[in-house]
């Protein structure tokens, strides 16, 4: 065999190397990680866990209430499965999965003050304890306490916008992350 013959193979033999290599991937999927076997949820409304009684202390001076804003997470996070569409949420207690949520925690966080102690930005924190359950098995797929979506606000200036905008986008950041967190499954 010639060299001229034996190059030829091995660069036919690296280029079908590399064509699979090319079409075979490294296995990112755009599917989604839940199983096929789960089409619908149903999602009742959140319960307001949070606890106004309570006394104060230093870590807990900043916690806010907001009346029916556990209604407006539960709306958004059906909203948000809508667009999603990897499950489908559905009003009957019949589903595939059912996910609970109490709204535990909301909170606003001074970041920045001006020069005369006027507070310039803040943060918000909204804190829900979620569980995800297989409605015929009634088994528990998983469970987060603490699970919080958040936001940062200007309170002055150009960028300034108000509580209730903020409001809104602290409650999209936590229903990102939890159909992120049902439906991605990392």
């Amino acid at each position: 065999m010639t060299q001229a013959k034996r190059l030829n193979n091995i660069g036919a033999a690296v280029l079908v190397c590399v064509t699979l290599v090319v079409f075979a991937g490294c296995g990112y999927s755009t599917r989604s990680g839940i199983a096929s076997a789960y089409k619908s949820i149903y999602i009742p409304q959140f319960e307001n866990k949070i606890d106004i009684t309570r006394e104060s202390d230093a870590a807990s001076r900043y916690k806010l209430y907001k009346p029916l804003l556990e209604a407006d997470i539960t709306k958004a996070l059906i909203n948000r499965f809508l667009f999603d569409g990897n499950l489908r949420p559905v009003k009957s207690e019949n589903s595939d999965l059912t996910l609970k949520g109490e709204l535990v925690e909301f909170r606003r966080e001074a970041l920045r003050y001006s020069s005369g102690d006027i507070v310039e930005e803040y943060r918000l924190v909204l804190v829900v304890n979620i569980s995800l359950v297989s409605s015929a098995e009634k088994k528990l797929v998983w469970e987060e306490k603490n699970f919080a979506g958040e936001t940062t606000y200007f309170a002055t200036g150009v960028n300034a916008k108000s509580e209730g905008t903020a409001l809104n986008d602290a409650v999209t950041d936590l229903c990102r992350r939890i159909i992120e967190r049902t439906v991605e499954q990392w």
